[in-house]
């Protein structure tokens, strides 16, 4: 005998597999040109991340740094440690605090973050031409939308500070 709860249906639910996909295929491909430069240098996209970051927020703390990323302390101090010995990050003692590090990028650092972000810009820029300047701002709602409600006011006010 089937339980009564288990005979009703649950409702149909639809499915967008062509955005799924489309999601899939858009980040494979606006990482791929980044990714083909950083096997060059023994990096991945943790490292990409990484820099981005640092490039963007000189100064910020390796605290910081974990609560964007979301990753384990683990896996950022193994890739904070390989972009320091390879001289693209620096770490800097914090004036107020002497047990904090900020993180700056050195001139090769910024010059690599430079280079994977006009690669990346370059690809933005075309899908928008694509369609049309003026829908950046819808573009930019619906990825916002993306977000975990729980995280988009501090991704919002990551996106105000350069």
């Amino acid at each position: 005998m089937v339980p009564k709860a288990a005979a009703v249906a649950a409702p149909a639910l639809s499915v967008p597999f062509d955005l799924i996909e489309l999601l899939f295929f858009a980040y494979r491909d606006f990482v791929g040109d980044p990714d083909r430069i950083l096997a060059d240098y023994g990096f991945g996209r943790a490292h990409h991340r990484v820099l981005h970051f640092v490039e963007r927020r000189p100064g910020l703390t390796i605290a910081e740094l974990l609560d964007i990323l979301q990753i384990t302390k683990q896996s950022l101090n193994r890739v904070l440690k390989e972009l320091v010995e390879k001289g693209y990050i620096e770490q800097r003692t914090g004036r107020q605090d002497k047990r904090q590090r900020h993180l700056h990028t050195t001139p090769a650092g910024h010059d690599l973050a430079q280079r994977l972000v006009q690669l990346q810009s370059k690809r933005i820029r075309a899908a928008l031409d694509s369609i049309g300047a003026e829908k950046a701002e819808t573009v930019a709602r619906y990825l916002a939308a993306l977000i975990d409600p729980s995280e988009r006011l501090k991704v919002h006010s990551l996106l105000d500070r350069p």
